[in-house]
């Protein structure tokens, strides 16, 4: 097929602490559009324009909470028309809220113990703080820490996460494109957790990421596996981003930025040529 028509959509208004939404997706969005005919909106306008594109990227594109409503209408409209949406919105994890956690908590996976209900309270480890948090939410947004005797009158209708504060040595998250991976970094200091730095990742570390990369039903598109580092070494998991992951482009090298953009332009080209066959307007 000819170079799909891509509609990218990003927030360039929102402001992040510690990040800068708008200059990752200018960047970005400026390399793709050198072999891609890409053009640029709102997270509010995606529904209303993207009948004329061949497949919709979603980046930077603010926390949906914000816009709820909106992004729900988007979703169901994208899977009814069949047009592609880059990351796929069969993912599991984040772009559907946090259930996952509780899900993977209680099949025994290595993330942080999590619970929404009262009476598996008595599942997380004694601790003297939880943190409770929104299924929903994102960037901290809606996050609470409550001391050991407050958890019994918590009021958990199943919209809420309860997680016991966590002893780590420092954050760490792994960027994969597709099923491939790409760059890990981590946040040397806990209490400033933006402020990024590549690593190379261990053997342990790739399998400990690649298994939620696995475990996930995504096959095209852009995941972030984020963690925290225990005393001892191993890792658990703090979330899976895979509907509109930041990916601190701007403090990994040229050649490793240049690897990414290549391969989430093949990735866009092989989405949108999986559903050539979709009528477009």
């Amino acid at each position: 097929m000819s170079s799909p028509r891509v509609l990218y959509v990003t927030d360039l208004a929102y402001v992040a602490n510690g990040r800068v939404y708008r200059d990752e997706d200018l960047m970005l969005s400026a390399r793709l559009g050198a072999h891609l005919d890409l053009a640029l909106c709102s997270p509010l306008a995606a529904e209303s324009l993207m009948a004329g594109f061949d497949v919709v990227v979603v980046r930077n594109s603010g926390p949906v909470i914000h816009y709820r409503e909106t992004y729900d209408s988007f979703r169901a409209a994208a899977i009814a028309s069949g047009i592609p949406v880059f990351t796929e919105l069969s993912g599991r994890a984040d772009m559907i809220g946090k259930q996952y956690l509780v899900d993977l908590s209680r099949a025994g996976a290595a993330v942080i113990p999590t619970v929404d209900r009262a009476a598996d309270l008595g599942l997380l480890p004694p601790m003297g703080l939880f943190v409770v948090k929104p299924k929903l939410g994102s960037d901290s947004i809606g996050m609470r820490t409550v001391g050991a005797t407050d958890l019994a009158s918590l009021d958990l209708d199943g919209s809420m996460l309860v997680q016991p504060t966590i002893d780590f040595v420092h954050e760490v998250s792994f960027v994969f494109v597709d099923h491939e991976f790409h760059y890990a970094l981590h946040a040397p200091d806990p209490l400033r957790r933006w402020e990024l730095q590549p690593f190379a990742p261990s053997e342990d570390d790739l399998a400990f990421a690649r298994y939620f990369i696995e475990w996930n039903t995504i096959d095209h598109g852009v995941q972030r596996v984020d963690a925290c580092r225990l005393r001892d070494g191993t890792l658990l998991l703090m979330e899976l981003e895979d509907l509109n992951p930041y990916l601190s482009l701007d403090v990994v090298d040229a050649s490793t930025v240049a690897r990414f953009v290549d391969a989430m332009e093949r990735s866009i080209i092989a989405l949108a040529s999986a559903g050539q066959g979709r009528a477009v307007s």
